[in-house]
């Protein structure tokens, strides 16, 4: 008799070796990869110390902002705050936006672990948008944990989409966002599907949050190896979920039933990423649930990109700018 094989207990082991950061990239690129492989790893509270989590959002606050403020500052964009619901929505509106570019409304839902990102981060990212798109955006400044775990973020996600629906015709709405941000986009689409609201034009999805189990292959494989994400989010993901299953659709999106309707997609992610599995395997289950999907990977990309000046991150925004022409139709 043959002896079983016990496919669970079956892993690869590969010799340590050495990933030289390759020449054929933007030196932007290259440089960023170089940095960030180089800065100290912090490891994440324990999901019952909220005073913890609390410090982490403003060391992660204080890590991130500056990278960015410089990159935004001076950009053309007329910034507003509306209330919806429980939360902030941040409207950034290009100065010279006219014509019927001024009747698009693009909702973009930060990233940041599902726990880090919100105010002035949730403000940049709105503005990055706009300027990059060419159309207002509404950044989602939705309540996080500890104090708002699930399903607090997403309610939050969906009465803003309520909120565009009342203000512009669902073609001219798209719904996207980044790491946690496309997460939650997902998310909002699912649960506003189910509660029989018409679907957005367009869902982009860039280097998604969309298996909150951490199932997928590169949660193996590119750990270590993402010097921007270089290792899972367990504690985050628990903290988040607070009790409720991880794999639910409006928790994990990749799990979700795309039989039921889903908008044309995209997604972005990099060989890099360790994110990567979640985007992959999400293109392939709307393809074969019959939905239009577009899947674009960046050559030795991480996590969210190479730190937003590079020629590679500029080329993620034209990639999204020619989606939203050609797919969802609109006239940017």
């Amino acid at each position: 008799m043959e002896p079983s094989l016990v496919l669970d207990r079956v892993t690869l082991r590969v010799p340590e070796r050495e990933l030289p950061v390759p020449a054929h990239i933007s030196e932007p690129a290259r440089i960023f990869l170089a940095a960030a492989g180089m800065q100290p790893r912090v490891p994440l509270p324990q999901t019952t110390d909220a005073a913890a989590w609390h410090a982490a959002a403003e060391a992660w606050d204080q890590r991130i902002l500056p990278m960015i403020e410089p990159l935004l500052a001076g950009l053309p964009v007329k910034l507003e705050r509306v209330r919806v619901g429980a939360c902030d929505v941040h409207v950034a509106t290009p100065n010279e936006l006219t014509g019927v570019a001024a009747s698009y409304a693009f909702m973009d839902i930060h990233g940041g672990a599902l726990v880090f990102g919100g105010g002035r981060f949730a403000q940049l990212i709105a503005i990055w948008r706009a300027v990059a798109l060419g159309c207002r955006v509404f950044g989602v400044d939705y309540r996080m944990p500890p104090g708002h775990p699930y399903p607090a973020p997403l309610d939050d996600c969906v009465a803003a989409y309520r909120y565009l629906l009342g203000k512009y015709h669902r073609a001219h709405v798209v719904v996207g966002g980044i790491s946690a941000g496309g997460n939650l986009a997902a998310a909002t689409v699912l649960r506003a599907r189910d509660e029989g609201l018409p679907l957005p034009a367009a869902a982009v999805l860039l280097t998604p949050e969309l298996d909150l189990t951490e199932s997928g292959d590169s949660f193996f494989t590119n750990r270590d190896v993402d010097v921007a994400l270089p290792t899972p989010l367990p504690e985050a993901n628990h903290l988040y979920a607070n009790g409720a299953n991880l794999a639910h659709p409006y928790l994990s999106p990749l799990f979700g039933d795309f039989s039921k309707g889903f908008p044309p997609t995209l997604l972005q992610s990099g060989t890099r990423d360790l994110f990567l599995s979640n985007t992959v395997r999400m293109h392939r289950a709307l393809l074969k649930a019959g939905h239009q999907a577009e899947l674009h990977v960046w050559e030795a990309m991480p996590h969210a990109g190479f730190g937003g000046g590079s020629p590679e991150d500029v080329e993620i925004h034209e990639t999204v700018r020619d989606f939203l022409k050609r797919v969802a139709g609109w006239a940017l």
